[in-house]
């Protein structure tokens, strides 16, 4: 199966279809199914805009509502997971995963799903150490500080996805299967080690402090990759293309640990690394349409009475001697039970409708009003599993407190960095401390945020729909190159890298594919090269990015 893997997309569909459209062109075969890692920006309108944490300079409505509108259709079936910069609104409306568009899947706050036999998970947002233990207690209208805490990975979610076991075996599932593919937006904590450490620094020699102080990525995703082990995990998020090989201790059971072939990529934007193609093996006896995930939809049903919509500090159970119940992984009859619900029919359905206006690029909205809705493929998809829909918990909750006189501003229950144990975690990560020139300023969006009136009603930015580009990107954008079937570790940096498994320290993982890389080193597609001088630092801002903070730099 032909995969092809986008890293921020920042709401270029148009310039990713066309470009995935060259690949085939030039290679092999047809692409199956494209993933991204985030930032994907599935704006409809201009409320959507409103509702996405960049500065008014940056909301542009792209192109996604054409395919919103069925103006346009996927090319190829497309899988998302969300950043740090999306239309949090329309997402929020699908907590557990759903259509977006035609064809384009989001796999909700954290998901599992299956494609012609391939496990594809993922987790949406980024790390932030302060928001980590709180429930899903945003909503729109967002004000200042929710409409970043929306996009806050959560503990709730890290420990759904520790409960799909590594390997499963049950004789009526017939099913011994991990994790093949999972998407992250951040980076797990520590992957640079297990890379081309020298290169990446080279690249981005802001990230020295963050990567010596082994404080750079997500520590919950670093959880679940030690957990899961999945054979790939893609990432964005940091602009750069990236590529480890991590390998897993061997289990008891094992004779050899397993490996995970990380690679992170660049954002969509010419000359840069944004896009890969590769092959994964998949079972040809599978259907060729998107099917749910048995053990997820088992551990969500387990979960739910988990599910919390509050601003409140809580803990996951654990074997500490507190809980009653601690272990919420799938068991063979409540899989059985599952099946049943479901009518013995897993496959995912196409049930895709719009629940807001679409953009019309002839009558622009000045004037938007936020609304918090109930999407029907989660109502739906909750009645058939007998799970609780949070967004109608969440309305529900909000009205009690009205009615008791007790509602308050989603500002009074936000990202107050100065609360008492914070997180299991002891350092914030995830969003730079560091300045990366690639990324967007949200402190200009804080100043400006100060001029806005209530957020009920907003003024909406000027829409500046993308122009048309030319349907041949051959001389802009950056080459797709096929992965190898083993990525690399360099010798670079080797005697400074963790080892895993069998391998000794120092020791240098190498490969045919290696060899073959760097004897015939792939070219871009256009004879430009990137300048090299980075943009410089506004001097309003010099301040905030020299300054090291665990707060700071808030979600670039």
């Amino acid at each position: 199966m032909r995969v092809a893997v986008a890293g921020c997309c920042h709401g270029e569909l148009d310039k990713i279809y066309e470009t995935l459209a060259l690949a085939e062109r030039r290679g092999p075969g047809s692409v199956d199914v494209l993933l991204c890692c985030g930032d994907f920006q599935a704006v409809r309108n201009e409320a959507d805009l409103c509702c996405m944490a960049v500065p008014p300079k940056y909301r542009h409505m792209q192109t996604f509502y054409r395919y919103y509108s069925g103006e346009k259709k996927a090319p190829v079936l497309t899988i998302f997971i969300g950043g740090n910069h999306e239309a949090s609104n329309h997402l929020q409306e699908l907590p557990y995963g759903g259509w977006v568009a035609p064809n384009i899947y989001y796999l909700g706050l954290a998901g599992v799903v299956k494609y012609r036999g391939v496990r594809i998970g993922g987790i949406s947002g980024i790390f932030k150490s302060h928001d980590y233990r709180k429930g899903h207690f945003e909503c729109p209208p967002y004000n200042s500080s929710t409409i970043r805490s929306i996009y806050h990975v959560r503990n709730i979610e890290v420990y759904k996805l520790k409960q799909v076991c590594e390997k499963i075996f049950f004789l009526f599932f017939k099913l011994k299967q991990p994790i093949d593919i999972f998407l992250s937006h951040d980076w797990p904590r520590s992957i640079y080690h297990y890379g081309n450490k020298k290169q990446l620094l080279k690249t981005k020699s802001f990230f020295r402090q963050e990567v010596e102080n082994n404080t750079l990525g997500s520590p919950a995703a670093s959880e679940l990759l030690e957990h899961l082990k999945p054979s790939y995990w893609f990432s964005a998020h940091l602009h750069v293309k990236f590529a480890a090989l991590m390998r897993h201790q061997a289990t008891d059971k094992e004779q050899a640990g397993k490996e995970t072939k990380f690679l992170a990529l660049d954002k969509c934007l010419p000359h840069r690394d944004f896009l890969q193609v590769l092959e994964i093996e998949h079972d040809p006896s599978a259907p060729e349409y998107l099917e749910y995930d048995i053990e997820w939809l088992t551990v969500l049903r387990a979960t739910d009475d988990l599910i919390n919509v509050t601003g409140n500090l809580w803990n996951m159970p654990e074997n500490n001697g507190l809980h009653t119940r601690w272990d919420y992984s799938a068991t063979e009859e409540a899989m059985k039970e599952v099946m049943e619900k479901l009518n013995h029919d897993p496959k995912v359905p196409c049930n895709f409708s719009m629940t807001a206006a679409c953009y019309d690029p002839s009558k622009p909205q000045s004037q938007v009003q936020l609304v918090h809705r109930i999407n029907p493929q989660t109502t739906e998809f909750c009645a058939q599993l007998g799970i609780t829909d949070i967004n109608v918990m969440l309305q529900k909750d909000k009205e009690e407190q009205r009615l008791c006189g007790e509602y308050e501003q989603q500002g009074d229950v936000g990202t107050d960095e100065s609360e008492e144990d914070r997180s299991e975690y002891s350092t914030d990560t995830s969003a730079l401390s560091s300045f990366n020139p690639d990324e967007i300023m949200l402190e200009e969006e804080e100043e400006e945020e100060e001029e806005e009136g209530p957020h009920g009603d907003m003024t909406t930015p000027s829409v500046e729909p993308s122009s048309q580009q030319a349907s041949d990107f051959s001389t802009s954008f950056s080459d797709v190159r096929n992965l190898p079937s083993s990525m690399f570790v360099s010798s670079d940096d080797a005697s400074h890298s963790p080892t895993g498994g069998e391998g000794n320290p120092g020791e240098t993982v190498q490969s045919e594919d290696e060899k073959s890389l760097t004897e015939f080193p792939l070219k871009r597609l256009s004879n430009e090269h990137e300048p090299e001088q980075r943009k410089k630092i506004k001097r309003r801002n010099q301040a905030i990015y020299a300054a090291v903070d665990d707060g700071g730099g808030d979600d670039e």
